[in-house]
């Protein structure tokens, strides 16, 4: 009879996204997480296999809890640009600490290395996309290219904040994304 599992898979997945959130992918081990969780290295190995398997878990977790997130800011938010400029802060992180960011962005490279959780970034940037398309424009010929626009502001604006932090992460972005919308209502159509 096979033993019962004391540390469910689940667990070992939340014990693997903190250590790589506070120390990046690169330190995330079967012996880091095992130290973590109280399992061997060998017992997550039989689980999991391959490190790239356990950080596709991990990092697939948190595209669930993100598609989540915009599937609901998506049903809450106004259907107007100002909508649009409510859903994107209620993905953004309110008060970041820079390292927090940095250590953001690591995981990030990893979802572009791996194939699976590529597709899955490029999934829900066209979800993105076609929320905020909806709330700039009614001219469905032009929602894609403005929500995608709008999605990459949005990530540009983290960027700069990043760079520049001369204001608080929120105001920064959000001051952003307003003149965006601004600019785009000047536009015909």
């Amino acid at each position: 009879m096979a033993r019962p599992k004391t540390i469910t898979d689940q667990g070992v997945l939340d014990a693997a996204i903190a250590i790589m959130q506070e120390r990046g992918p690169d330190a995330l081990t079967f012996a880091a997480v095992g130290k973590t969780v109280g399992l061997s290295p060998a017992t997550l190995v039989q689980r999991f296999g391959t490190k790239q398997t356990m950080i596709r878990a991990a990092l697939s977790q948190l595209w669930d809890k993100l598609d989540a997130l915009t599937a609901h800011a998506d049903t809450v938010c106004a259907d107007s640009p100002e909508g649009a400029v409510a859903l994107l802060m209620q993905l953004s992180v309110s008060a970041p600490e820079i390292e927090d960011y940095v250590q953001g962005l690591s995981l990030l490279r990893e979802d572009m290395r791996d194939p699976v959780l590529r597709r899955r970034g490029a999934a829900w940037g066209k979800t993105l996309a076609a929320a905020l398309g909806r709330r700039l424009t009614r001219d469905p010929d032009r929602q894609n290219r403005l929500g995608r626009l709008m999605a990459a502001q949005w990530q540009g604006a983290q960027l700069w904040w990043a760079f520049e932090r001369d204001t608080a992460p929120a105001e920064d972005i959000e001051n952003d994304l307003r003149a965006f919308c601004d600019l785009i209502a000047d536009r015909p159509g």
